[in-house]
């Protein structure tokens, strides 16, 4: 179903739902420090959703697990409400997981969504556990001046409020945009993101799940993927 398909009184029936759990965000410190961080990545095309789950063992960052999940996609596009979409089969990846995660990186925004309800923050409400989004680029928001060196932060501002972070996590390079999705501060998620960012712009996990998704995603593209 296309947006432009949608009859309007089922978008304002999201957005107000959306608005209502985002009351439910908790934003708190961790109660214990991460051992094993997760991150999803999704791809979705036509009526299919492929979800991908990568687990690794911190401080090492060494793969512990990793799991794949594929759907059919059941609710229609509509920007700003992209989580009922996408959220269902990045739980059912991250369910297929051996072990629960202590903390899950989600790509894609947390609370700096225009509703504050990002992906990150639906998938941490449901799922119950510590969630970061780590986004590519911004949805909403603006920020000032970053500086160049690993570890520059500013934060991102929407209507007065700040509802994430710049973050630069290589020197020079275009930086990803933090939230919270649930379960934690920002500053920890920030602290949370560099901690696992060693070589590359993505978080390691977040970098792994990503390659993960787009391997089986060009697989099942193309007929060759068997689950």
């Amino acid at each position: 179903m296309s947006k432009s398909r949608v009859p309007a009184e089922l978008i304002r029936e999201y957005r107000e739902r959306q608005s209502e759990l985002a009351s439910r965000v908790v934003e708190t410190p961790l109660v214990k420090e991460p051992r094993l961080i997760a991150a999803i990545d999704m791809h979705v095309a036509d009526e299919l959703a492929l979800g991908s789950a990568v687990a690794l063992a911190f401080p090492e960052l060494t793969l512990a697990d990793e799991n794949v999940a594929i759907q059919t996609v059941t609710f229609p596009y509509i920007p700003g409400l992209l989580s009922f979409r996408e959220a269902p089969v990045c739980l059912a990846a991250v369910a297929g997981l051996e072990t629960r995660p202590d903390l899950v990186l989600v790509d894609g925004q947390g609370r700096a969504h225009p509703r504050r309800f990002g992906i990150a923050c639906h998938v941490g409400y449901e799922l119950g556990i510590p969630t970061i989004g780590v986004a590519k680029s911004i949805l909403v928001g603006r920020h000032g001046e970053l500086g160049e060196e690993r570890g520059s932060t500013v934060p991102l501002i929407d209507r007065d409020e700040v509802i994430g972070m710049a973050v630069r996590t290589r020197p020079g390079v275009t930086p990803v945009y933090v939230s919270v999705g649930n379960l934690i501060t920002l500053s920890e998620a920030v602290n949370w993101v560099l901690r696992t960012t060693r070589r590359y712009r993505l978080p390691e996990p977040s970098r792994l799940a990503h390659r993960l998704a787009q391997s089986r995603a060009t697989e099942l593209r193309s007929g060759e993927w068997k689950s």
